[in-house]
């Protein structure tokens, strides 16, 4: 359907890597993080919210920016890393994909907090007046009930780190084969003279991956509904 480019289909499938372990390295997180919102109260919990729903509200350059500051090879974080585990973020595939796991974490979470206080916690007390452990609750009566909202934080992250602009092109640059992903390659092509049948291309592939992460993640959310009723 799509006559790709070798250079087209490598940005897809960087994109695609990209955005997967985005959402595999900051679904703990945001699992742990939602709970602890909707469970505890703490002194500073409001100044932790306002933290994470932070890169919702700024402008993505601003946060690409700062994550070039903090992970850079000379940032406090980055210099660290680089020197005692030898791993590098800036300029780098993995440097896109932590800036579309902090660009999708707000979403995320959102959606997993929202589904823990929406658990009716008489359940859980009334597994743990039976003897289960806290951590048991945990895994057999509280997850199973939020599992439908962690399917829609992963989707909403995910589509999130597909289109994922002006962090990544901040922190990571626009380097094809290493970091230029499915918009950052749009956005080049658009600047390109006879780059409209490239931009036309890569946008329907985008529209077809979009389309089928909302199709599937409709029908898992279903048979999750079913399941947890």
């Amino acid at each position: 359907m799509f006559d790709l480019t070798p250079n087209e289909t490598t940005a897809i499938l960087l994109s695609l890597r990209v955005s997967f372990w985005a959402v595999a390295a900051s679904l703990p997180f945001g699992i742990a993080l939602a709970y602890l919102l909707s469970r505890k109260r703490f002194p500073g919990r409001a100044v932790v919210e306002a933290l994470t729903y932070l890169p919702l509200t700024l402008p993505p350059v601003v946060t690409g920016w700062a994550l070039l500051i903090l992970f850079g090879r000379k940032g406090p974080i980055g210099a660290f890393l680089d020197e005692q585990f030898g791993i590098v973020f800036a300029f780098r595939w993995t440097g896109a994909a932590l800036a579309c796991a902090v660009m999708g974490f707000p979403l995320m979470l959102r959606a997993i907090r929202l589904s823990f206080d929406a658990v009716d916690a008489r359940l859980e007390q009334a597994a743990g007046t039976l003897g289960a452990s806290p951590a048991w609750v945990f895994l057999t009566v509280t997850l199973p009930l939020v599992l439908p909202g962690i399917l829609a934080g992963v989707i909403l992250s995910f589509a999130r780190a597909m289109g994922e602009f002006g962090a990544t092109i901040t922190f990571v640059s626009n380097i094809p084969g290493e970091t230029q992903t499915l918009p950052t390659a749009i956005y080049t092509l658009t600047q390109v003279p006879g780059g409209d049948a490239a931009v036309f291309r890569l946008v329907g592939v985008a529209v077809v991956i979009s389309l089928g992460a909302l199709i599937v993640s409709e029908w898992l959310a279903r048979r999750l509904g079913r399941r947890v009723e």
